[in-house]
């Protein structure tokens, strides 16, 4: 299976349209995933022409890092894009933000990925204060020069602070919450990041599995799965989990898009081929706990665009519908 790519912003490389996100990997904050499963799903997604995985140093204190770096040296014939993330562990994150931090969190993430420069490295949800301050983006630039880094980006919770760092200088690329529930970057944020050659990595597509429509109202998850313990934005930012949506509320709301997923299709690739008809989007990094997730989400590339009339009523059930429904800034 071949996925389409598309240009990754303007640092000379084509991501596939569908990603892996690596969040699953450390294991715990998406329930217990052993190793040689990680190692499987990593493969099945190299197989299936997915050329572009999302970390950070934080997800499993290291582990996710770590079973990458052990599949990239298991193998060397392949090319897989590596963005990781810094900015989480308690040794920067919430107020502790210095060069010298930067950089350890830099080498860690090398050691740990076992490669001499990291293909993409982005600042993970840090304060907006931090983002403005802009020393950050100063500490990215010198790492780029030193070699450390071939390119740096940012992750961020709100359209404010993604429309901030798209005025940074040198800034490759932007990762944003971008979903059939969260629809706000599709106005402003997205085509600004187009016109800039800034690439667009789209998190959450799914919104922790829900728009996939297999969930109910009385679905339950493990006490260490953030679907648990973040649904009410608990431990971190409320849009990390179900799109800043109530569990009940976003379980209604996807059962009520099923009547516009096209037949023979299934509510996952649905969700994920709306987010690839917008041009600005880079790469979907779809999370997969099962091998046969990952075989189900790549074959969305190859699926034709929604129709305009399909978009058009998405886009005013998001506006009646959901909106007014999404807790913390967006």
């Amino acid at each position: 299976m071949n996925l389409r790519t598309r240009p990754f912003g303007n640092v000379g490389f084509n991501a596939s349209e569908i990603g892996l996100g690596c969040w699953q990997l450390g294991g715990g904050d998406w329930g217990a995933l052993d190793e040689g499963l990680a190692l499987r799903i990593l493969g099945a997604a190299a197989d299936a022409g997915v050329n572009f995985f999302d970390t950070a140093d934080v997800y499993g204190g290291g582990r996710s890092e770590t079973l990458i770096g052990r599949f990239l040296k298991e193998s060397p014939g392949r090319r897989i894009f590596v963005a990781t993330k810094l900015g989480r562990t308690g040794v920067l994150y919430p107020n502790k933000y210095d060069k010298r931090g930067l950089r350890e969190a830099t080498e860690a993430s090398l050691r740990r990925l076992g490669v001499e420069a990291l293909d993409l490295t982005q600042l993970h949800c840090v304060p907006a204060e931090v983002l403005r301050r802009g020393d950050v983006f100063t500490w990215l630039r010198e790492l780029k020069q030193e070699g450390k880094i071939r390119a740096f980006g940012a992750s961020v919770e709100t359209v404010e602070e993604g429309l901030w760092c798209l005025e940074q200088d040198g800034l490759a690329s932007l990762q944003v919450i971008f979903n059939l529930f969260r629809q706000k970057p599709a106005a402003e944020l997205l085509p600004r990041a187009r016109a800039k050659g800034v690439g667009i990595i789209v998190r959450l597509p799914l919104a922790s599995g829900v728009l996939a429509g297999n969930f109910t109202a009385a679905t339950t998850f493990a006490a260490t799965d953030h679907r648990t313990y973040n649904r009410d934005g608990a431990a971190f930012n409320v849009g990390e989990t179900f799109a800043g949506l109530p569990f009940a509320k976003a379980v209604e709301l996807a059962e009520a898009l099923k009547a516009q997923v096209p037949a023979g299709w299934t509510m996952a690739q649905f969700a994920q081929r709306w987010i690839l008809d917008h041009p600005a989007v880079s790469t979907v990094i779809t999370g997969a706990s099962r091998v046969a997730q990952v075989e189900a989400n790549a074959t969305v590339s190859g699926l034709p665009p929604l129709a305009e009339d399909v978009h058009a009523k998405l886009a005013e059930f998001y506006r009646r519908e959901v909106a007014a429904h999404i807790r913390g800034p967006y």
